[in-house]
């Protein structure tokens, strides 16, 4: 039986996650590890696997809520070369799953292809972005995607073609441990067509959205033909604080936080922002963004 001693070069006990989100809070992890290559993953994630240690896998931390409790088990982050790479054949593109959505966006856009436009703004990697089906008012990436390479939680690689997977609002029928790579169809268009339209999905987001603060992506999923953060606008809470947290007074659906904040702050707010919804207009709000 494999144990984690083998792999004490790229593990980190005891590791903050605060220094790893974009929210800037919660505890640590009691093992954070960067595996190098693809190789190497596999075998640690058999090693957990024949050893019952659980895993997380951590994108870029974006949409991520950790308790200040921390976690348990090993966290994953896969930001080596090998798992940061896109390809390109014509109207096909390949990406691993450690890319960052922007970087893809640049790629597919400087090849003349388009689709991806419509993501601009949206941070995170290939890999989240795909099993959390990322996207905003013009689409999402799901309708792109031809097939996923994933990785099971017993170290097994299985590639999904189409017609195996599904993708609802903020949601797909990934399910095993990680995904490895995705594939996608894309369309040609023109160059400065298809920048013109990025520029003005980027645009808007900026004007509307806090970026120059530390906060995560959206907090709550949008009700069905209804905008959550409109709800929580309509409720009163636009500035709402909760020590270093607070509800950003530019874009109700995206918590704010500053030094001192903690992960139990954030959680308050979720909960009034829910409570305060139901109460006045009877719509629970669900989560999108992680709780750990």
């Amino acid at each position: 039986m494999n144990s984690l001693a083998e792999f004490n070069d790229i593990i980190r006990n005891d590791e903050p996650l605060a220094d790893h989100t974009w929210l800037k809070v919660g505890g640590p992890a009691q093992f954070f590890a960067r595996p190098n290559t693809q190789e190497e993953l596999v075998r640690l994630v058999s090693a957990c696997h024949e050893n019952e240690i659980p895993i997380r896998i951590f994108g870029r931390g974006s949409n991520l809520l950790v308790r200040d409790e921390g976690v348990s088990g090993v966290v994953l982050q896969l930001t080596g070369e090998e798992f940061s790479d896109v390809q390109i054949d014509g109207t096909s593109v390949c990406a691993r799953s450690g890319t960052k959505l922007s970087e893809l966006i640049s790629h597919t856009v400087r090849a003349g292809l388009a689709g991806f436009e419509i993501l601009a703004g949206i941070p995170g990697t290939i890999g989240s972005a795909v099993r959390g089906n990322a996207g905003g008012r013009s689409g999402d990436i799901g309708q792109y995607v031809k097939s996923v390479t994933v990785l099971t939680a017993k170290g097994e690689i299985v590639t999904r073609e189409e017609d195996e997977l599904e993708f609802g609002y903020r949601t797909s029928s990934i399910n095993e441990l990680l995904i490895l790579e995705a594939s996608f169809k894309l369309h040609e268009d023109d160059v400065e067509e298809i920048t013109r339209r990025m520029r003005k999905v980027w645009i808007m987001k900026k004007a509307t959205q806090p970026f120059s603060f530390q906060s995560a992506g959206c907090i709550f999923k949008n009700p069905r033909g209804i905008s959550a953060g409109s709800l929580i606008d309509q409720a009163g809470l636009k500035g709402a604080k909760i020590g270093g947290a607070e509800i950003s007074d530019r874009h109700a659906n995206f918590i704010v936080t500053e030094e001192g904040a903690t992960a139990g702050d954030v959680q308050r707010l979720i909960q009034m922002a829910q409570a305060k919804v139901s109460e006045q207009f009877g719509v629970d709000l669900e989560l999108e963004i992680q709780v750990w």
